[in-house]
């Protein structure tokens, strides 16, 4: 039964774009929010978007103007449209709920470098 499972990282160059997918079960997707978290080498796990069930968005300042998270409630999928992609933008990728529930997906890992 998939709980939580991330799709679509991969290598990209500076300035390159890449959509993240998230495949969620029922009990994250019947929560209010949804929310993409990442955590960079060394570094704590942090929340930088989320998206409300009727979609209203929020954005850490970090990301906003250049990732859109957007929903699919009735196939129960959440995406992430990265653009304009720069090298701190490397870390591993995360689906959860918001507030997150304690059991995570294996994440997706973003590489941005020439």
């Amino acid at each position: 039964q998939v709980q939580l499972a991330e799709s679509g990282g991969g290598i990209v160059r500076p300035g390159g774009s890449l959509r993240l997918s998230c495949a969620a079960s029922e009990v994250y997707f019947s929560l209010n929010a949804m929310a993409w978290y990442r955590q960079a080498p060394g570094k704590q796990r942090e929340l930088f978007a989320t998206i409300t069930r009727d979609g209203v968005t929020g954005y850490a300042a970090f990301v906003k103007g250049r990732f859109t998270i957007s929903r699919d409630n009735a196939k129960k999928m959440l995406y992430l449209q990265m653009n304009s992609l720069k090298p701190e933008d490397t870390a591993v990728y995360y689906c959860n709920a918001d507030p997150p529930r304690a059991l995570w997906g294996s994440g997706t890992k973003v590489t941005v470098s020439q």
